[in-house]
């Protein structure tokens, strides 16, 4: 399959593991095993039964009338926001537990940007009695103090990354320095399709249950498995990522990503990657980042602390080169106003890196037999305080 990574860990020009000598022996040994474990038919039995009973899946997909209506088109949202956790964050956090105890390890690291990936962590650590440590942006720690709070009463250690633009780069970057420091007993559960091979297909693996669940759903409902749009939201791009999955091959499906645009694209408070980023080297591979003439990372900025992110997945740069998938700058504004109309028409209060997703809505003038579905990847109870604080401005 063309859009599948290759055996050096590219997909087309990205991809690979541009990684510290002190990390060879961590990804190495993670390459080797990956695929032969999560093949295992034990693995499978073990991770397909918690994903049943104690995520709650499948996710359900609804068709959503008002929603529909309003747009003259069929909208069905799979909700992955119903999950245990929130997020589609535990698909992979389970799977990659999962793998690390097979592995002999014991301790857990991870890092967050909105709080759903630490929550998950958390959770998963929790359920099997690892030690957690999560690395979270100082800033997102403000922002996302619920989450925060969730993590520690899960018995995770929550440590604020100081740094940089203290964000979701900085703290992927603690991360990586503490699993330097730490390789023989940790396991570094990496939260979206991001880092130094074999992560990308690893977590695209693992979050590939949303579009495997989609295609027998939509059957069910359409007749067919093959809806017309598939639209989701892409930080790194994990959820997006298991979204289109099952659906790469599948040309007549338009995939549809939407990044944050933050204040405006050329506002210098942006991250929208596709349209501002170049070829270079993020956190251990070769994928489009935003970057200086010179290099240096340019620090990005979104309303959701879960999408500011200076670069994609090396998978997601390799659909948007090949032109396989299309990605669409969203702006604050534009999402908070996709968020707020989903709750007052359907009873749904999204995440707000999955309000970008349904900004899309009013980008494109969908047929009236079109079949679109959003991942919604996440509720929003994280965000009620910035929903709150949006609504008050409106109303003065």
């Amino acid at each position: 399959m063309k859009y599948q990574v290759d055996e050096r860990g590219y997909y087309g020009n990205f991809g690979g593991a541009f990684i510290p000598e002190m990390l060879y022996h961590n990804v190495e040994e993670l390459r080797y095993n990956y695929l032969k474990i999560i093949e295992d038919p034990d693995f499978k039995k073990e991770f397909n039964q918690l994903l049943k009973d104690y995520v709650g899946r499948p996710s359900p997909l609804y068709k959503a009338p008002r929603l529909s209506d309003r747009y003259q088109t069929n909208v069905y949202l799979k909700r992955e926001d119903l999950n245990h956790t929130g997020a589609h964050k535990v698909n992979n956090t389970l799977g990659q537990i999962l793998v690390a105890k097979r592995l002999g390890k014991n301790k857990i690291i991870a890092e967050t940007g909105a709080g759903q990936h630490g929550v998950a962590t958390a959770t998963v650590c929790a359920l099997m009695g690892m030690e957690c440590i999560v690395y979270m942006g100082a800033i997102d720690i403000e922002r996302q103090k619920p989450n925060v709070e969730r993590m520690k009463l899960l018995g995770a250690k929550v440590v604020p990354a100081m740094s940089g633009s203290q964000t979701l780069k900085d703290a992927t970057n603690e991360a990586m320095r503490h699993w330097i420091g730490n390789p023989t007993d940790t396991h570094y559960i990496i939260g979206s399709v991001v880092g130094p091979h074999p992560y990308p297909d690893m977590v695209a693996r693992f979050q590939a249950v949303i579009s495997k669940e989609m295609r027998f759903q939509l059957q069910e409902q359409t007749g067919s498995e093959l809806p017309d749009h598939i639209i989701a939201c892409v930080g790194g791009g994990s959820n997006a990522m298991g979204a289109f999955y099952h659906y790469l091959d599948e040309e007549s499906v338009n995939l549809i990503g939407a990044e944050a645009a933050g204040l405006g694209i050329h506002s210098g408070e942006s991250a929208a990657t596709t349209v501002l980023g170049k070829s270079g080297v993020l956190h251990g591979s070769k994928t489009m980042l935003m970057q200086t003439p010179d290099g240096q990372v340019i620090e990005p900025y979104s309303i959701s602390a879960g999408l500011d992110y200076p670069g994609i997945g090396p998978v997601h740069a390799h659909l948007c080169e090949t032109k396989r998938a299309t990605f669409y700058p969203i702006t604050d504004e534009e999402a908070m106003k996709a968020g707020m109309l989903l709750c007052k028409l359907e009873g749904i209060i999204p995440a707000i890196e999955s309000a970008h997703a349904l900004a899309v809505l009013d980008k494109i003038k969908f047929k009236a037999s079109d079949v679109v579905v959003i991942n919604l990847s996440g509720r929003g109870d994280k965000d009620l305080a910035t929903y709150i604080k949006y609504n008050k401005k409106n109303l003065q």
